[in-house]
């Protein structure tokens, strides 16, 4: 029997027990249907492993199958979660939770099925009335003093997605060692008998409305220079939810903070987890800004904001001198926003020495320019918003945090939650263009002034797309290549430091040096610096099956004519640097 055939006869038996009365009938004529089709190709894929329970929940494609979104994975998930919450918290007299969702198809039967299986279990839940931006709930947990809480939502991934996002007492979202202890339990799970299903309604209280206002209410302390917005409250501002959660409390939180101009995208309003006029639900994705920006020409709009499915990730498209529209990418973001922040904490007086801001290992390094500068400490985590989670928790009391973001559009102004959130960044952006309006600047004009008090720096994202078994196993053997034979050049300039963030381990070539890295665990990510400033980050991804290229370049850039030719510059070594890489 060759591998193949092996393969089909270990996933045909796997499927068989999903035939059983335990399984309802729509399940059960969806494998039926697999097991009988000739091409195995859905029956291997929906069966050849477990939807693994990881260190940030579950995501996948929705269907029937063991390695599949569906009642019965993420059922088995909650199950898991509520031993594990039952044990953590054993001296509790009663432990509560809130449950959330985007708009994704199946995200509300999903939630409902994640309240019930908590109840049954004698946890209270806090379930909202309907969809809600992710960084709402990570608010509600703390706001309710909650142990936990969970969030149906798969991003900005396509909407064959779905996922489940788990959350601990402080509204992070889990990390060690509740992160392992939550598998093992989940893992322990191993026949749907012992999934609880029938809810006790009086143990979920529904929750929205008032959630909304303190959310809002709590964003709004946040604002810096409310007599700007006075000034320019009419400011052309183009919002698009793409479909998604941010409807419901973007627009709302912008006349919140004073903007009265608010130009909606109204086909892009209507919530569908269809995402019909996208290619894809992503603000990092150009297309799906086309509408918006489309609008913005309608209308002359000073600028355009969009947010993902779930509301935590900000897109922004600003216009030039020229008016033309550009897009602005993640890394660009965050050094706007953190730029602002600790300007005018100190016009204010505000800016204290314990001040501290975060940034992801893989987000460009103009940030510690702009906090050194500063006089800022800044401090680097893993990518992910639990981990800059987890630093503002261990300075919690100790230092003021001011923000933190990373280059995939995320960033989080806030402490009272503590995953990023598009509402507080896109308000927080609109007051950015205000304050710059006030100055007689644009949001290129604050760029280039950032750039050149800090340094020029180009950055890309590459994403390589390897689907299913054979994907997963390829991208494996690509970190292992990387490993095992470094590039020693990149772009035209010489590697001098490699950081292999799966041992700790960062070698100066310069010397053959080897020190260890301190960070709060290992990652499958590596890095080469090189002598011309260049960074190239190579990680695969922990929700989707691709592998991720991160490059960031030097060019010179003494004024702001010189702004175009550092572009095209960086453009020309990123090129070589991919063609080098392989990519």
């Amino acid at each position: 029997m060759n591998t193949q055939e092996q393969l089909i006869k270990e996933v045909t038996a796997k499927a068989e027990k999903w035939l059983s009365d335990a399984y309802d009938a729509e399940t059960r004529a969806e494998v039926k249907r697999m097991l009988d089709a000739e091409d195995k190709t859905d029956l291997i894929e929906s069966f050849y492993k477990d939807l693994e329970f990881g260190t940030g929940g579950l995501r996948g494609i929705m269907g029937a199958g063991s390695n599949r979104m569906n009642i019965y994975t993420v059922g088995a998930a909650t199950q898991g979660l509520a031993n594990y919450l039952k044990e953590a918290f054993a001296d509790l007299p009663e432990i509560s939770v809130v449950v959330g969702h985007d708009v994704r198809n199946n995200s509300r039967k999903f939630a409902e099925i994640v309240a019930d299986i908590f109840s049954a279990n004698g946890i209270k839940v806090y379930l909202f009335e309907n969809f809600r931006p992710t960084p709402e709930l990570s608010f509600a947990i703390r706001h309710l003093g909650c142990q936990s809480g969970v969030n149906i939502t798969a991003s900005h991934n396509p909407k064959e997605y779905n996922g489940y996002k788990a959350y601990w007492s402080d509204g992070a979202q889990i990390i060690a060692p509740h992160d392992v202890n939550i598998i093992d339990h989940v893992n322990r799970i191993k026949d749907v008998s012992e999934i609880k299903f029938n809810g006790d309604k009086s143990k979920i209280t529904i929750i929205g409305e008032q959630m909304d206002k303190d959310f809002l209410a709590a964003i709004k302390t946040l604002s810096l220079d409310p007599e700007v917005i006075k000034r320019h409250s009419d400011i052309k501002i183009v919002y698009t939810p793409i479909h998604g959660t941010g409807v419901k409390l973007i627009p709302e939180s912008l006349r919140n903070y004073g903007f009265t101009n608010i130009i909606h995208v109204p086909e892009q309003d209507v919530p569908s987890g269809d995402f019909p006029t996208v290619e894809s639900p992503n603000p990092e994705v150009p297309s799906a800004m086309a509408m918006a920006i489309e609008k913005a020409k309608e209308t002359g709009a000073d600028v355009i904001f969009a947010s993902d499915p779930d509301a935590d990730r900000i897109g922004c498209v600003l216009r030039d001198k020229n008016g033309e529209y550009q897009l602005i990418n993640g890394n660009q973001i965050v050094m706007i926003l953190l730029n602002y922040i600790i300007v005018r904490n100190r016009e204010l007086g505000r800016l204290q020495p314990n001040d501290y801001v975060v940034k992801t290992i893989v987000t460009t390094e103009t940030i510690k320019a702009i906090a050194d500068n500063n006089g800022v400490r800044m401090y680097d985590c893993y990518t992910g918003f639990k981990w800059i989670a987890d630093v503002i928790r261990n300075l919690e009391g100790t230092a003021r945090y001011l923000g933190g973001g990373e280059e995939s559009y995320g960033f989080l102004a806030e402490s009272f939650a503590r995953d990023k959130d598009s509402v507080s960044a896109i308000s927080l952006m609109a007051e950015i263009a205000a304050w710059a309006k006030d100055r007689g600047m644009d949001f290129l004009d604050m760029l280039q002034d950032i750039y050149l008090k800090n340094g020029f720096s180009h950055e890309v994202g590459i994403s390589v797309v390897r689907k299913g078994k054979t994907g997963a196993e390829e991208i494996q053997q690509m970190m292992k290549d990387f490993r095992l034979n470094p590039p020693k050049t990149l772009g035209g300039e010489k590697v001098c430091l490699i950081k292999d963030y799966a041992d700790l381990n960062m070698t100066d070539l310069r010397d053959g040096s080897v020190t260890k890295m301190d960070f709060p665990t290992t990652s499958n990510v590596l890095q080469f610096f090189t002598d011309g400033a260049s960074k190239v980050s190579v990680r695969p991804s922990g929700t989707e099956p691709k592998i991720k290229f991160y490059i960031e370049v030097k060019a010179p850039m003494a004024t702001k004519e010189d702004y175009d030719r550092a572009n095209a510059l960086a453009e020309q070594k990123i090129e070589a640097i991919k063609k080098d890489l392989g990519i």
